[in-house]
């Protein structure tokens, strides 16, 4: 029997298969601004904080200047192909009808900017399903706990009320900082030993087990 009135998701990575899509992004701005080229995997690991928490651990060098000018070639690319309903993964759609159906409250928290969210949440088709979205520019970075507290005020909820579903660590650590379960999800950034290491109540392989998860 589910026991929470909330599920907060993570957008990329969790409902968005957009991994490659951000690396070669970060790709793309170092290159504008000759920075010496990092591997794929240290530009994967970072997917989920903001801009600013990202490029301090990246390059940890830049200036202020080269900063904001990493985040204008950032997203100069990242824009040029918006996230359609196909970057989805698979069953995003149905099980997200079938939580708000059975009356579950829907919301987002991610490392996203408002802006990128709010054009991902038109172009992926997703934004009706949300009541509130709290994104990295807005509030502070995952893995504080500020954009869930934000979340539960709206609600007026405590945490024992509310569910976090995310594919990295940043996730869960920050549900887990607030007092709060949460399900990791195995097909996104981190592996399951790193999820594994913040209790999540569950890991799941696919979308659609998260009905199962929550019996309902």
């Amino acid at each position: 029997m589910n026991k929470y009135d909330i599920c907060v998701f993570d957008w990329d990575g969790t409902l968005v298969d957009s991994e490659r899509h951000i690396v070669d992004s970060l790709t793309y701005a170092a290159e504008k601004l000759s920075l010496p080229p990092l591997s794929y995997a240290a530009k994967k690991d970072i997917i989920g904080l903001s801009m600013l928490k990202a490029l301090e651990i990246l390059y940890p060098s830049l200036s202020s200047s080269e900063i904001e000018k990493m985040r204008t070639y950032y997203g100069e690319f990242f824009f040029s192909v918006p996230q359609d309903p196909s970057s989805l993964f698979d069953g995003v759609v149905n099980t997200l009808t079938y939580l708000r159906d059975s009356g579950l409250k829907l919301a987002v928290a991610t490392g996203k900017s408002r802006r990128g969210l709010d054009k991902a949440l038109i172009s992926s088709g997703l934004k009706s399903f949300f009541d509130i979205e709290r994104c990295a520019d807005e509030t502070k970075s995952k893995p504080d706990p500020l954009m869930l507290i934000e979340i539960a005020r709206y609600y007026n909820a405590d945490p024992d009320s509310m569910l976090m579903v995310g594919d990295t660590e940043f996730d869960l650590a920050m549900a887990r900082s607030f007092g709060m379960d949460s399900i990791g999800v195995s097909y996104g950034v981190h592996d399951v030993k790193r999820l594994a290491l913040h209790k999540p109540i569950a890991i799941i392989d696919s979308f659609t087990e998260l009905t199962k998860c929550l019996g309902l």
